[in-house]
């Protein structure tokens, strides 16, 4: 082989040599390159990861905060309105709490106490659309209930205010009373109130006083159904 051949062949093999050199580099770079961009993606999923946890705990401490804050609220609210006389409530003192399985000839209409039947009815928050016993109905009173009542004279809408209150108000329920003299009767246990409708305003006030109020003969007793259906 000549000069100008070998040069030639070394040339070619030189020039062999720098690109395989070149390719080996840009293999580097793009791995590289690739681990990067995944590690971006990494700390970028993580950190979403750890932002979504931390807005759903600050979401959830968020809500706590606002519940407690109502909840205090509330009871402040009761506090106030368990000092505060409400015009035109009625009250009966010792009263007899005995229980029997017979009707019972109560003084008053609707009746706000005395001997009942061993069962209440269920009155979380409990709409009923026909009469209900009464013997059952001055267990749930037992219990610090407030009972809605309601005659021909009330309204559609005084119906719907009342209803939409009671359904949001557990230890309450609410029943037609035909033979009541009032529009709408509320009546907790010895106590009672009647108005000419569902907007005035001592509605309210009477359930903060005597939902659970100090009248409650058996507090924090159950109010949930126990089968007793009219």
């Amino acid at each position: 082989m000549g000069s100008a051949s070998k040069q030639a062949a070394a040339a070619r093999r030189a020039r062999i040599e720098q690109l395989r050199q070149e390719e080996k580099r840009r293999e580097r770079r793009n791995k590289v390159i690739a681990f990067t961009a995944a590690g971006v993606v990494l700390a970028g999923m993580v950190g979403g990861g750890i932002w979504i946890v931390t807005d759903a705990n600050s979401k959830d401490d968020a809500k706590k905060a606002q519940a407690a804050a109502s909840a205090s609220a509330q009871a402040a609210a009761r506090q106030a309105a368990a000092k505060t006389d409400i015009p035109g409530v009625r009250t009966w003192k010792n009263l007899t709490f005995n229980h029997v399985t017979k009707k019972v000839a109560y003084p008053m209409t609707p009746p706000v106490g005395g001997d009942h039947n061993p069962q209440w009815l269920d009155c979380e928050g409990k709409v009923y659309d026909k009469p209900v016993p009464n013997e059952n109905a001055v267990h749930s009173l037992e219990h610090g209930a407030v009972w809605v009542t309601y005659n021909g004279k009330a309204t559609p809408a005084d119906i719907k205010t009342l209803s939409s209150k009671v359904s949001t108000t557990p230890y309450s329920f609410m029943s037609p009373y035909p033979d009541e003299k009032g529009t709408v009767t509320l009546s907790a246990w010895g106590t009672q109130l009647t108005v000419d409708s569902a907007k005035d305003p001592r509605v309210n006030q009477f359930f903060l006083k005597y939902v659970q109020g100090p009248q409650t003969r058996e507090p924090g007793a159950s109010c949930s159904d126990v089968g007793v259906m009219p």
